[in-house]
């Protein structure tokens, strides 16, 4: 019997260790750009054609590479990072261990071109699949240009994987946020399809974080600084009046590498626990050094988890340290012992000859026990007892009980009875309805009676009513009379783009003006009026984004959800009888009536019969 187990060709090798290390664009851009760094440059520039799957270029200005070592660099486990086992334990470097290249190389064609500053000439090399397609000397500038064309053009299954462009569009933005966060002092430039969507000059990394977010949240950002023994803690914290309803704009970097984590993002939010309601998520930018020594990086192809061997410590550094930040910047309330400033307003300093000791009033000739009955005068009110006593006249008019709206009334009443409450009578006029604590809705029915939950029936008959105009694309829309001009960051743009056909069959009249701007002329006429179109639009990006990362619903089901939610009447609200007699019934005539957007239900019955057993009846 002939041996069955043969040695995989390295072309096979490097497809299946692509499907760990490159499995969208995104990933692909994510490791030209780390190399990019690591070779030292200070100038980087990205263009994008098609969503990454025409074309990934990156252009560096760093050391380059010699002929050798550029066609050295597409083989399986070629580094200049590491040398022996030890190394992984003393990284600095983004990468390390020389999958990324011959992964890339082995699923599209990949032209490079580098040269050394001490070099005359730089080196082409031509490589599809895998395989040397050529090489040879070439005039270029000192650095690196590396193009990636045809992503997956020999795996038609993994290409056919990819979602829209849109979709990848924001996943390559999101890769290029991290790394530009992580390296404020490099000048990065990004190109989609010829246009310019970043352009970061070196700075700080507040500046950075305002190039990449918008100037807007240059006020929304509070320090925070940290050093022990352990770990250096530095960055930037968002103030919890600015959170989000979704994840997104939370960023943490262990020796200048994005990671994920959630037990350390649980120390930032057990911080904000007192200041931030639960369903809210605040801004952050941390960045943690630390000694290599005491992590391991090499757990997933990514590279963005880690395991730490005092990670119990780390938790509690970042707990403190971002809750010192935000009682340092008065953000949460804090006590000083030391200094009562509840007085220092109301004492001014006046000199000791201005000031003139009070005076003491009194009638000499008073005699409580005297048995005439004469108003009594008291010296500061003897100019005005006429004025008071006119004033006084009709004290009773202001104890009148104004009738109140027919709402307050009670339970819903047949015909046109009246019901005695205190010393009122309430005449019914049709259908009587009660609103309890301003929260719920009480309906008399022959049973019993209906508690209707006035926040969860309102998203329902949104929500089916934003459905249809999805559906039919013709939803009603009110006209602003001043058109706002809203900027969004560049993945909300994209997102906004991506979803402008849905949001327009909605009610929407918004359109794109300039550079990550939109101006929004008419809003759904099923809005309310209190709310601002740039929070109606905010609040439906952040419903979308959360529907899609916590359900899994589709595109449609997500918009009319998320904008159902943030629109609807909520708890508190006050209505009117007509109001309350109209959303009962539009509720009724909803498909779904007795369920929440939640699950949960939105009516419940209570029978006769239930309340006169908890009468003993």
């Amino acid at each position: 019997m002939t041996d069955i187990i043969k040695l995989l060709p390295d072309s096979v090798a490097n497809q299946i260790a692509a499907g760990e290390v490159v499995q969208r664009p995104a990933s692909a851009l994510k490791e030209l750009i780390e190399n990019a760094i690591d070779s030292g440059a200070d100038k980087i520039q990205i263009l994008i054609k098609d969503a990454g799957k025409s074309l990934i270029q990156v252009i560096d200005n760093g050391c380059g590479m010699s002929p050798t070592d550029a066609r050295m660099c597409f083989e399986r486990h070629a580094t200049s990072k590491i040398r022996k086992a030890e190394d992984l334990f003393a990284i600095r470097t983004m990468g390390f261990r020389g999958e990324a290249m011959a992964s890339i190389a082995a699923i599209a064609q990949v032209e490079l071109k580098t040269q050394r500053l001490e070099d005359e000439l730089g080196t082409y090399v031509r490589i599809e699949g895998s395989e040397i397609i050529s090489q040879e000397p070439v005039s270029t500038m000192p650095g690196t240009s590396i193009s990636v064309k045809n992503l997956f053009y020999n795996t038609p299954a993994r290409r056919n994987f990819l979602k829209g462009n849109p979709v990848e569009i924001r996943h390559l933005n999101d890769e290029f946020q991290r790394v530009a966060l992580a390296n404020p002092d490099i000048f990065f430039t990004l190109h989609q399809d010829a246009i310019e969507v970043f352009h970061l000059p070196k700075g700080s990394l507040r500046q950075r974080i305002t190039h990449l977010f918008g100037n807007a949240y240059n006020q929304k950002l509070v320090p925070v600084e940290e050093t022990t023994s352990i770990i250096e803690l530095k960055g930037y914290i968002g103030k919890p009046e600015f959170a989000k309803k979704t994840r997104g704009e939370q960023f943490f970097f262990v020796n200048n590498r994005f990671i994920k984590d959630p037990y350390l993002n649980h120390a930032v939010m057990n911080a904000f626990e007192e200041v931030l309601s639960a369903d809210s998520y605040p801004l952050y930018v941390l960045f943690i050094e630390i000694d290599p020594s005491k992590i391991d990086i090499n757990v997933h192809p990514t590279k963005t988890e880690i395991k730490y061997q005092d990670e119990k410590s780390i938790y509690a550094i970042i707990r403190s340290a971002v809750k010192r930040s935000l009682g340092r910047y008065n953000i949460s309330p804090t006590l000083d012992f030391n200094q009562e400033t509840g007085f220092s307003q109301m004492i001014s300093p006046k000199a000791f000859e201005d000031i003139v000791p009070p005076a003491i009033a009194f009638n000499p000739d008073f005699n409580p026990f005297s048995s005439e009955k004469k108003e009594r005068e008291i010296p500061f009110l003897r100019n005005s007892l006429q004025e008071r006593k006119t004033l006084t006249k009709n004290w009773g008019s202001l104890y009148e009980i104004v009738q109140p709206d027919a709402q307050q009334s009670g339970l819903e009443l047949d015909g046109n009875q009246q019901v005695e409450i205190g010393k009122q009578v309430f005449k019914s006029i049709g259908k009587q309805l009660f609103q309890l604590h301003n929260r719920f809705i009480i309906s008399q029915i022959k049973s019993g009676f209906m508690l209707i939950d006035q926040q969860a029936a309102h998203e329902r008959i949104l929500f089916e009513r934003f459905l249809e105009h999805l559906e039919s694309r013709q939803g009603a829309s009110q006209q602003s009379l001043f058109p706002q001009t809203v900027t969004l960051n560049t993945v909300d743009f994209e997102l906004v783009k991506e979803l402008l056909t849905d949001i327009q069959s909605l009610g929407f009249q918004i359109r794109e003006f300039g550079k990550n701007t939109m101006i929004i002329e008419g809003v759904p006429a099923d809005i309310g009026k209190n709310i601002s179109e740039l929070e109606i639009l905010e609040h439906l990006l952040e419903g979308f984004k959360n529907n899609q990362s916590a359900l899994k619903l589709n595109k449609r089901d997500s918009l009319a959800r998320a904008l159902a939610r943030n629109t609807s009447i909520k708890s508190g609200q006050i209505l009117s009888s007509e109001e309350m007699n109209l959303l009962i019934d539009e509720l009724f005539a909803c498909e779904m009536p007795n369920t929440s957007l939640s699950g949960k239900p939105v009516i419940s019955t209570f029978t006769l019969e239930e309340l006169l057993q908890r009468f003993e009846k």
